[in-house]
């Protein structure tokens, strides 16, 4: 067990490390651990562990992308019965990975990482998608690629099937671009899972609890501007005016363009004259 502290810190370390070694579902474990800092982790651990164990089992000898999506589907929502919560889609604990696994539903993101995970563990080359609104996974072998759903049960995703997805969030024009099949590094999944729960935060009108969420995406992507650019706003809307002029700072810092910049000089500027 360890004290909410102890698992700041740890986040802070995922925050220092290089993306590559970044561990997806460890660091997932510890974002929900904060809602629960007295529960063990070893549990949630040897949970997946055995999910890539009994992946290895049901993979062997698959010799092509096929078999290998076909073993992780029937792992994963067969064997331990996962699902998308569809019944009650914005609750938090869908986007909390130890209640992922407590109750074997949730969101896209929190139920990718658990296939990321046991994929990974066979050295399969599979990621996260760069595709807006819904979380797809992408797995290549013996250069084939396949678009799963991990909220669909695994289901592979056509170009048709893509577009609709683009479509369905509100531009009836919207067209696939290649960044859509591009691979989110795992810190940026990890944020996604985050501001899944900030945004339900945000619907309720609890800034106060949106903005602590923030503050644990910007310790494990210190290097963020746009969530640093977001903490301002939010800050700032909370009257926290010295934590505003901080934030925009840090923005600034990272901002490479004149023009977001001189906006947020301006910005800046602003907020100082309302200082105590």
């Amino acid at each position: 067990m360890a004290g909410r502290d102890r698992i700041q810190a740890l986040l802070r370390q995922v925050g220092e490390t290089p993306d590559e070694g970044v561990k997806i579902a460890e660091t997932a474990l510890l974002l929900g651990s904060l809602e629960r800092p007295g529960v063990a982790l070893g549990r949630y651990r040897d949970h997946l562990r055995l999910v890539a164990d009994d992946l290895a089992r049901a993979a062997m000898g698959a010799g092509s992308l096929g078999e290998r999506v076909a073993a992780l589907n029937s792992v994963m929502f067969l064997n331990y019965g996962y699902k998308g919560d569809r019944r009650t889609y914005d609750d938090p604990q869908n986007a909390n990975l130890l209640r992922v696994i407590d109750r074997r539903h949730g969101l896209p993101v929190a139920l990718g990482i658990v296939m990321i995970d046991a994929a990974r563990a066979q050295g399969w080359d599979v990621a996260g998608l760069r595709f807006p609104g819904h979380f797809l996974l992408r797995m290549e072998y013996q250069g084939q690629r396949v678009i799963l759903d991990p909220f669909e049960e695994g289901q592979e995703r056509s170009a048709a099937d893509l577009r609709s997805l683009l479509r369905a969030q509100g531009d009836d024009e919207a067209e696939l671009l290649p960044g859509h099949y591009e691979a989110a590094s795992d810190r940026e999944v990890l944020v996604r899972l985050q501001n899944n729960l900030k945004l339900r935060q945000m619907q309720l009108g609890d800034n106060m609890a949106a903005i602590a969420t923030l503050d644990t995406m910007l310790w494990i992507a210190p290097q963020d501007k746009y969530l640093w650019r977001e903490k301002a706003r939010l800050a700032a809307l909370l009257g926290r005016i010295d934590g505003a002029v901080a934030a925009l700072k840090e923005y600034i810092a990272r901002e490479t363009l004149d023009g977001p910049r001189h906006d947020a000089a301006m910005l800046l500027q602003k907020l100082r004259g309302q200082e105590a």
